[in-house]
C-alpha cells in the first residue's frame, strides 16, 4: 500500500514506505540460535552422547538445513507478493527453543490490503511451498544417504511419520535396512523431514493457509464449502486414529492399557483442528475491519487456545498412566470443548473460513496445472500420524 503522497512541483508521486527489517532481523537471529541450540541441548542431555564438538556440528547441520528450507518458503511468498505489487512485510521468524522439537514455529508474512487477482493469489500461495520443497527434497536425499543404520533394540521410542513422498524417496535413496535394524536420521534428514512436515500443514486446503489460497484460486467460492469439510475432517481423523489404535489393542487382548500413548499419537489432529479455528476467527475479524461483517463469535480465542493447551498438557502428563479417572476426566474436558464448538463455535454454521474475493479472471492452463500440482503435494506429504511413540 503506498504511503502518503509527496509533491514535486505539480507532479504527485506515490511513495512506498521503506521496508521495515530490524525486528525481522532480530527475530531471525534469535531463531537461528534457537534452531541450533535445541538439538544440541537435547543430544547433550542423553546419557550417552558423542563428543561435544560433534554435537555442535550436528546442531549446525540441522540449523543450516532447516533454515534454508524455511527461508526459501517465506521468501517465495515475499518475492511473489512484491512481483504482484501486494504490500508484504519481510518474514517474521518465530523462535521456540525446547518447546518445539525444531526450535521454531516457522515464520509469517504480513500482507496489507487485498490480493487483486486469482493469478496473484495462486502465485503468492503456491510459491512458498514449492520453493521450500525445491530445497527440502535434495536435502532429504543427501540426509538419508548420510544416516546411520542402528539396531532397533535400544533405539529411541519415537517414530517419525511417513508420507507417500517420503516412502518414495526412501525407496530411491535410503540404504537397505536389514531385519532388526532401523535408520537413524542424520541432522539434515531430520531437518528435511521437518520442512516437509511444515509444508504439509501449510498446504491444508482451508482458510488462509497456503493450501486455502491455492484451492480458492483454482475453485473460487466452492472452496469455502470445501474448507468446512476439510476442517471438520481433522476432528474426525483424531477420533478415527484413536479408535484404530484402541481396536488394535483390543484384538491383542491389551484393553485400554496404552490409551495415554494412543491419545498422544492422535492428538496432532485435535490440536490443529482448534488452531485452524483460531486462524479462521482472526481472518474473520480482519474481514470485519474491512467492512465484511461476520456473525458474532461464540468462543473467544483465549478460551479456545487455553482449552487446547490444557488438553495437550494433561494428555502428555498422563501418557504413561492408564488409570480410568485420568482419562475419564480428559474425555469429559474434550466433550465440553466439542459442546462449546457445537453451540457457538466452528461446529455450527459459520463463515470463518470464507476466503476474501480475488477477482474472476481465469487462471490459464499453466497456472491451473501449477495449482493442481501444488495441492497434489499435500496428498503426497500427508502423514496420518506425524509422530508415534
Amino acid at each position: 500500500m503506498p504511503s502518503p503522497e509527496s509533491k514535486n512541483g505539480d507532479e504527485v508521486v506515490l511513495e512506498r514506505p521503506p521496508l521495515a527489517w530490524r525486528t525481522n532481523a532480530g527475530l531471525f537471529v534469535a531463531t537461528v540460535a534457537s534452531v541450533f541450540l535445541t538439538p544440541v541441548i537435547t543430544e547433550l542431555g542423553m546419557k550417552e552422547h558423542p563428543p561435544v564438538r560433534e554435537v555442535l556440528g550436528h546442531g549446525a547441520e540441522f540449523a543450516c538445513a532447516l533454515l534454508t528450507i524455511l527461508v526459501a518458503h517465506e521468501f517465495g511468498h515475499f518475492i511473489a507478493a512484491r512481483i504482484h505489487k501486494v504490500d508484504a512485510s519481510l518474514p517474521y521468524f518465530i523462535p521456540l527453543p525446547l518447546l518445539s522439537p525444531f526450535g521454531t514455529m516457522g515464520a509469517v508474512i504480513r500482507m496489507r490490503g487485498t490480493i487483486p487477482t486469482r493469478k496473484a493469489l495462486l502465485d503468492i500461495g503456491a510459491s512458498g511451498p514449492l520453493a521450500g520443497l525445491f530445497f527440502a527434497l535434495p536435502v532429504y536425499w543427501w540426509g538419508v544417504t548420510h544416516s546411520k543404520i542402528v539396531p532397533s533394540v535400544g533405539a529411541e521410542g519415537v517414530e517419525l511419520g511417513e508420507s507417500l513422498l517420503i516412502k518414495l524417496l526412501d525407496h530411491l535413496f535410503a540404504p537397505a535396512i536389514p531385519a532388526g535394524m532401523t535408520l537413524d536420521y542424520s541432522p539434515a534428514a531430520f531437518a528435511a523431514w521437518a520442512g516437509m512436515f511444515v509444508t504439509m500443514i501449510n498446504l491444508l486446503p482451508v482458510g488462509q493457509l497456503d493450501g486455502g489460497h491455492v484451492a480458492y484460486a483454482l475453485a473460487g467460492r466452492r472452496q469455502d464449502r470445501a474448507a468446512l469439510i476439510v476442517h471438520r475432517s481433522m476432528l474426525a481423523f483424531f477420533f478415527v486414529s484413536l479408535a484404530s489404535y484402541l481396536l488394535r489393542d483390543a484384538r491383542a487382548g491389551m484393553g485400554f492399557y496404552r490409551i495415554g500413548t494412543h491419545v498422544n499419537n492422535s492428538l496432532f489432529w485435535l490440536v490443529w483442528f482448534e488452531m485452524v479455528a483460531v486462524l479462521g476467527v482472526i481472518s474473520s475479524r480482519a474481514r470485519e475491519t474491512r467492512g465484511h461483517a461476520d456473525e458474532p463469535e461464540g468462543i473467544s480465542i483465549r478460551t479456545r487456545i487455553g482449552a487446547t493447551v490444557a488438553l495437550a498438557i494433561f494428555a502428555g502428563l498422563g501418557r504413561d498412566h492408564p488409570q480410568p479417572i485420568i482419562w475419564i476426566s480428559w474425555f469429559a474436558g474434550l466433550a465440553l470443548l466439542i459442546a462449546m464448538e457445537t453451540q457457538g463455535g466452528v461446529l455450527k454454521k459459520h463463515t470463518y473460513f470464507d476466503h476474501p474475493p480475488a477477482g474472476h479472471e481465469p487462471l490459464g492452463t499453466v497456472r491451473v496445472i501449477i495449482a493442481v500440482v501444488t495441492l497434489a503435494f499435500f496428498v503426497l506429504l500427508f502423514m496420518p500420524t506425524p509422530i508415534e511413540m
